[in-house]
């Protein structure tokens, strides 16, 4: 597990004035760090998912402006929470859906706000404690989503993921693998099997590069394998996580989730969804109210293909998520506890 865990997804080094990322695009061949220092470097890292994950976004934006704002050169607060403002609007547009992203640059402008009027080296380092703890919670958090996801399996169960909710996407353990490398510490023998998760291939490049990398039993299968092996009986739970739930439990993930969720539920497995509370949106009622972000049309037809692999000028649809109805999932895990459906009632509790 120490190995797994040297690598940071993300992390601020204010003496060089950069945000450095580990760059996912280029995984699982080379593990490649990227120094950002720009507004427009960071917003690109977000698009182009080199960095990726809803708390990984989360942590990654707020201690992004946290680098850009320590180069303000303004004795003013006004004019250091204008030049604040831009950048928080402008990172705010890189990824539509995850509400993490949102959440964080907000929560660093209450922390700003909340010191109006101070001079400006105090709110530079305001930012900058911030942003820390931003990281530190969310590491906390993911311990917590383990342990109350792992006290719903069994050992030698096979489990099913889709998509990378695991180190690579949060801080430390992750939030849907947060229970299998639990469980891979307190020897529970999990046989996992990761879906590629196209068209991104996030969990055959990710998740199968991080788990294998912890010494986990998995098997990485094409996303049209699922059923399969459902039906043979090698599946007993189904663990994914999430970039907003509803404030009825509806839950948009990866694209393909809602498609598993169905599978499971057809088979009788349960399917688990694993979260911070943090990308719980009270304000959204239903999931027909989450924006779902549409990519270019090339990562169908061409981007993992030495040549193209679909007729020149054919239509593409290439929504990134889609919602998985709220009456599919077994449970909800977060960090505060494990919700059951109705979900609304104990949503209010936590929020």
């Amino acid at each position: 597990m120490g190995d797994l865990f040297t690598m940071v997804t993300a992390r601020a080094d204010y003496e060089q004035g950069v945000l450095i990322i580990l760059d996912q695009t280029q995984l699982p061949n080379r593990e490649e760090y990227l120094a950002l220092r720009t507004p427009e470097e960071i917003w690109e890292a977000i698009y182009l998912l080199k960095v990726r994950g809803a708390s990984a976004i989360g942590v990654a934006a707020a201690y992004g402006i946290s680098v850009c704002m320590q180069s303000v050169e303004t004795a003013e607060f006004d004019g250091f929470y204008r030049e604040f403002s831009r950048i928080k609007e402008y990172l705010a547009s890189a990824r539509p859906t995850a509400v993490n992203l949102f959440m964080a640059l907000e929560r660093m402008e209450t922390a700003l706000l909340g010191h109006r009027g101070e001079e400006v080296g105090l709110l530079k380092r305001v930012l900058r404690e911030e942003a820390e703890a931003i990281r530190a919670e969310d590491a906390a958090a993911c311990r917590k989503i383990g342990e109350h996801g792992l006290s719903l399996l069994n050992p030698g169960m096979g489990l099913l993921t889709h998509c990378n909710a695991g180190h690579l996407a949060v801080s430390e353990y992750g939030t849907a693998l947060a229970p299998i490398y639990l469980g891979q510490e307190r020897g529970y023998g999990f046989s996992v099997f990761a879906d590629e998760t196209r068209p991104l291939l996030q969990g055959a490049r990710l998740t199968a590069f991080e788990l294998q990398k912890a010494g986990v039993d998995v098997t990485l299968i094409c996303d049209n394998m699922a059923s399969s092996v459902m039906k043979q009986g090698r599946v007993q739970a189904v663990l994914v996580g999430c970039d907003r739930v509803a404030a009825n439990g509806d839950t948009a993930n990866k694209i393909g989730t809602s498609g598993v969720a169905v599978l499971a539920r057809y088979y009788g497995i349960p399917f688990y969804v694993l979260g911070p509370t943090s990308t719980i949106d009270m304000n959204c009622s239903t999931g027909d109210e989450i924006r779902i972000e549409e990519r270019d049309p090339a990562e169908v037809t061409e981007k993992w293909y030495s040549r193209r692999m679909a007729p020149e000028g054919i239509r593409v649809y290439n929504p990134a998520f889609d919602v998985t109805s709220a009456g599919l999932i077994t449970a909800i895990i977060t960090e505060k506890g494990i919700a059951y459906p109705p979900f609304g009632d104990t949503f209010r509790e936590w929020k």
